[in-house]
């Protein structure tokens, strides 16, 4: 009775300062997320919630009412939010695929090149740096049917350009050609995953017969898939807020790019170029209707959410096949 009277406190003794070590290490680990976490509570858990509570209120920035789900019944009929959600689905479906195809036929160009690569990789980064305003008020120049010059050189060969930025069905392709030719990001991670592929795997192959598709699709493609997903889901997030250069295209090809202040309508032509956040900024801080723009908001924010799901899925089951 003695012995076993004794091993009882020894064994609760133990056991306490295992929980007293185990609750010094959960403190530690607190203590070395505590940044990160009072950044995530500041800066998105906090502006999130009051969004969700904005959205059931009429707010106009001086008078606050609850009004439960009159703006999400609102978001049902009305047009023109569904057509800034039509137009950027387009620039998703579209200009995304795009960019990343385009990026990686430039990236696996450039691997190939043997002299004045480096003078090709500027030429191909430098437009990216541009600021988005001088690049599109630029772009949307040289593409002005009356005085551009590439619609003049058209001409002389015989052909003619549309006109971009002035009809209604060219005014989306005419934005996705301007961020074809701003390309850079993606190209220069794309070739920096390219450029760290082993040359072992491609020697192996070729040693067995594979061909050249045969390489880029069995070796290339599940190598840098990770920078493929990162380079889709970034791209879909960029373009789902994609603002300035569609509403500079649009004041610039309607002529009141140079008239401070002036009360302009997006997108101008016909609405082609009435992009979502567009809707958003112009309830929000135009109309006051800072209720509605926040369903606006989280409505943006679902439909990220969904296809940066769907896109990782994706990319991960590709993973998951080649591995196999």
């Amino acid at each position: 009775m003695a012995s076993g009277s004794l091993r009882l406190p020894l064994r609760r003794g133990r056991l306490g300062t295992a929980s007293r070590a185990g609750r010094r290490r959960r403190l530690r680990v607190l203590a070395f997320l505590s940044p990160w976490l009072a950044g995530f509570g500041l800066f998105f858990a906090y502006p999130l919630a009051a969004t969700v509570y904005f959205s059931f209120t009429r707010y106009n920035l001086f008078t606050l009412k609850y009004v439960g789900l009159d703006n999400y019944k609102y978001l049902l009929h009305d047009g023109d939010a569904w057509t800034a959600m039509r137009n950027t689905l387009w620039l998703v479906a579209v200009l995304v695929p795009l960019r990343v195809l385009f990026g990686l036929g430039v990236a696996q160009l450039l691997t190939r090149i043997r002299r004045g690569g480096n003078l090709l990789r500027a030429v191909f980064y430098v437009p990216y740096l541009i600021p988005p305003v001088s690049a599109t008020v630029a772009f949307v120049f040289v593409l002005n049917p009356g005085t551009g010059p590439f619609p003049v050189i058209a001409r002389h060969l015989g052909f003619s350009l549309p006109d971009f930025f002035n009809d209604s069905a060219w005014a989306k392709p005419g934005l996705s050609l301007l961020g074809l030719w701003a390309v850079g990001d993606v190209m220069i991670i794309l070739l920096a995953a390219l450029l760290n592929v082993p040359r072992s795997l491609y020697e192996a192959a070729a040693i067995d017969g594979a061909g050249a598709w045969a390489r880029f699709r069995h070796i290339t493609l599940p190598t840098v898939s990770p920078v493929l997903a990162f380079a889709a889901v970034t791209g879909v997030i960029e373009t789902l807020q994609y603002f300035t250069q569609a509403m500079v295209a649009g004041k610039v090809a309607a002529g009141q790019a140079d008239l401070p202040g002036s009360q302009f309508a997006p997108g101008y032509p016909g609405g082609s170029t009435l992009t979502f956040p567009q809707w958003l900024y112009d309830e929000g801080f135009r109309q006051f209707n800072m209720g509605y723009a926040c369903v606006l908001a989280l409505v943006m924010f679902v439909i990220a959410m969904a296809f940066t799901l769907l896109l990782l899925r994706q990319f991960r089951a590709f993973a998951g096949e080649e591995a196999q």
